[in-house]
């Protein structure tokens, strides 16, 4: 099984923004605050890749 790790923060903002998701939406997402997602796309926090797969896959289903 492919080990994921933390996704770089311009991956995560161009994925949200792809996703035409307001930062506050992107996070509702993955059930955290819009301050960490600011957190996740400044680079100040590293995003756990669990948040990640769960945003892709929410992502994903949702046709976004």
């Amino acid at each position: 099984m492919k080990r994921l790790t933390s996704p770089a923060p311009e991956e995560i903002r161009a994925s949200r923004v792809a996703a035409g998701l307001s930062q506050t939406a992107a996070g509702s997402l993955v059930h955290t605050t819009c301050r960490t997602w600011q957190q996740w796309e400044a680079g100040d926090r590293k995003m756990h890749p669990a948040f990640w797969e769960l945003f892709e896959i929410k992502r994903k289903k949702v046709n976004i």
